[in-house]
């Protein structure tokens, strides 16, 4: 890498740490830090949600998705359109015509308004530990870029550097810093990918005469995938829209409904097909440059997710290089700090709260950002032991999705409001798909552990209703 490429990547690091201060500055309480004060457009936290959800995991992910599979992984955001438009049309309106709601920062918080207090602090800690091991999934997406386009970098010292940069600055400026930098980090990584990447990529390869003739045709098929994969991705990304922590702080920091419905169907549109197909094309231009022998030292055994930054860095000019590698790290801190901010309001606000009653604002700023820092630090150390982005995230997703969908949909949408049942669900839930993940069994047709997860929640979330309600009725008579 040219000097000016590490120049340009510095002075962008800077300017986001820029960015962090000057907010920081700007935050005077908790309603600034975790909600951005309940005023941000439809246009800001839409690029926000998406950059959020897709981010540089995703982006790696897709990647590697094409390298391995083709076209065909543009599949996994489909479902993600299908989630944000969903929760666009249901969701968001539940949401923004409660009026308890509008005092709320986290998810946790309208699991405690729906059952109780106790309900709160079991889906709090659920939220906790999903979104530290999404912000690791992040660091660890940002370590694999940097380590595969900077010859000096191996893949811990990236971490280091990556997981530092992203801590620091949401530490200082909270979620507005979160939002505006996503709209800036996004709008960075289209232009990159679809004015330099995707371009200069598809020269170097040959053009279409030199793919063509380089994959078999189901790299360029869209049912080049098992209906497990469609249905393992939809199971687990379409509900994350209905519990994700992220995704609620943008709905309260949303000015009214109409606001927060549009920011999500614009966050669908750029989900798929924009986002998914120039992904995978890139991931799939790498797998030619691969075939056909132009990225010495890798071959088709090589970790599919470094396909992607491995190719942008053997093909991309001076200067251009380091505009291209901001964009990607753009997008990877665009999910992690967003993913840090959902941890730390968990802990902040639902697990601590009672500690930070009756304290000053700049009290509450400074435990906030305490905090903050301290989860960083373990994000960095989880990232340290894993290997694999998408599986990581995905892990992630289905731990949360299979212990708090059920109760969320329960209370929200049918009004059961049974808090024995929410936390026997929760706990349930969660436990399964996280005892099917840890012990990699092979589970039946090659189905997600999540579905597993998701069925043993809702039936206990029934069996433990009905008893109450058997109970009660006995009681009553």
């Amino acid at each position: 890498m040219q000097l000016i490429d590490l120049l340009i990547f510095f002075i962008y690091m800077i300017i986001m740490l820029g960015v962090g201060f000057f907010f920081m500055r700007k935050n005077t309480n908790q309603e600034d830090y975790y909600v951005g004060g309940r005023s941000i457009g439809s246009i800001h936290i839409g690029l926000s949600v998406v950059a959020t959800d897709v981010g540089g995991g995703f982006s790696i992910g897709l990647g590697g998705l094409g390298f391995a599979m083709g076209i065909s992984g543009s599949w996994m955001l489909f479902t993600g359109l299908l989630g944000a438009w969903m929760a666009a049309v249901l969701l968001i309106p539940r949401v923004k015509s409660d009026p308890a709601f509008a005092r709320f920062f986290t998810f946790p918080q309208i699991i405690g308004y729906l059952y109780n207090s106790t309900t709160a602090k079991v889906a709090a800690i659920i939220c906790f530990l999903g979104y530290v091991g999404f912000t690791s999934s992040q660091l660890l997406a940002g370590a694999k870029l940097a380590s595969g386009t900077f010859e000096v970098l191996d893949l811990q010292t990236a971490l280091l550097i990556m997981g530092a940069i992203a801590v620091i600055y949401t530490v200082m400026g909270g979620l507005k810093a979160v939002i505006y930098t996503d709209t800036v980090q996004w709008i960075i990584l289209m232009l990159g990918l679809m004015f330099i990447g995707i371009p200069i990529a598809y020269h170097f390869v040959g053009g279409w005469e030199g793919i063509h003739s380089t994959l078999p045709a189901e790299f360029f098929s869209l049912s080049n995938l098992s209906w497990q994969d469609l249905f393992n991705w939809g199971i687990t990304i379409i509900p994350i829209w209905f519990v994700g922590m992220t995704l609620y702080q943008r709905i309260f920091a949303a000015r009214d409904e109409k606001t927060a419905r549009k920011a999500w169907f614009i966050a669908g549109l750029f989900e798929w097909p924009i986002m998914a197909f120039m992904g995978v094309s890139l991931g799939l231009l790498s797998r030619v440059a691969v075939e056909q022998g132009a990225l010495e030292g890798f071959s088709t055994a090589m970790d599919p997710e470094m396909g992607l930054p491995v190719l942008l860095s053997q093909i991309l000019p001076a200067g251009i290089l380091g505009l291209m590698m901001s964009a990607y790290f753009s997008a990877v801190l665009s999910t992690a700090d967003s993913c840090l901010m959902a941890a730390s309001g968990n802990l902040t606000t639902d697990l601590l709260g009672r500690f930070l009653k009756n304290k000053s604002h700049q009290t509450e700023m400074r435990v906030s950002q305490l905090l903050t820092l301290g989860i960083g630090i373990v994000a960095i150390f989880i990232a340290w032991q894993m290997t694999e982005v998408l599986s990581l995230m995905l892990y992630s997703y289905a731990f949360m999705v299979s212990g708090l969908l059920v109760p969320v949909v329960a209370g929200l949408f049918f009004k059961v409001r049974d808090p024995d049942a929410a936390i026997s669900a929760m706990v349930v839930g969660g436990s399964v798909t996280a005892g099917l993940t840890f012990l990699k069994l092979s589970l039946p047709l090659g189905l997600d552990g999540n579905l597993f997860g998701l069925t043993a929640s809702l039936l206990t979330f029934l069996i433990v209703y009905k008893l109450d309600f058997t109970t009660r009725k006995k009681h009553t008579v």
